[in-house]
């Protein structure tokens, strides 16, 4: 008896739980360093995890680093060997919050929010703060954002042959469609 109460007490809060979120496993986050005259330092990837709490505007994503793919091969290479460090480095993640976040404001005319969190890369916790539009549209929440991040910053040396043709500021962009599990 006792063993039923607490499975039906774990699948109620289940249930619970995941009312409240929404979630996509084909998030794009993108960066770029790119500077003038020098070839696109640029990479993608659709394969970012993110889930919201909708009730308290809690957010967390998480990407393998490797999933990062670039238009050239070496460059991808070496960022993930000599910048990223990926197989020391597998993931990055960010927690945060979206500010004065109210699920019952949602609409379908996207609204301006700032989201402020930690992002770990490179085993190094910063953090961040993004300005972000969010809206709901077919039981879905939308969310497209940036900010700025520094490789300095997560202690990634840029070697110095190199460092004149990749910015210190990284421009990222994220951009999820989340649904309801």
């Amino acid at each position: 008896m006792k063993r039923l109460i607490v499975m039906s007490a774990v699948l109620f809060f289940t249930g619970v739980v995941s009312a409240q979120k929404y979630s996509s496993k084909t998030g794009s986050v993108t960066f770029e360093a790119s500077l003038p005259l020098f070839e696109d330092v640029y990479a993608k990837d659709d394969n970012n995890i993110v889930v919201l709490n909708a009730d308290n505007g809690e957010i967390a994503s998480v990407s393998a680093v490797k999933n990062f793919h670039f238009k050239t091969k070496l460059m991808e290479e070496h960022f993930n060997e000599s910048y990223a460090e990926t197989a020391k480095y597998p993931k990055t993640t960010f927690k945060g919050k979206i500010v004065n976040f109210d699920k019952t404001k949602l609409t379908a005319s996207p609204q301006k929010y700032n989201v402020q969190g930690t992002l770990n890369f490179h085993g190094v916790d910063k953090a961040v703060s993004s300005a972000a539009t969010i809206y709901a549209k077919d039981g879905k929440v939308y969310m497209q954002g940036g900010f700025v991040a520094r490789p300095a910053d997560h202690n990634v040396t840029i070697p110095k042959m190199v460092s004149k043709k990749v910015a210190e500021n990284v421009n990222v962009q994220y951009n999820y469609v989340m649904a309801k599990p």
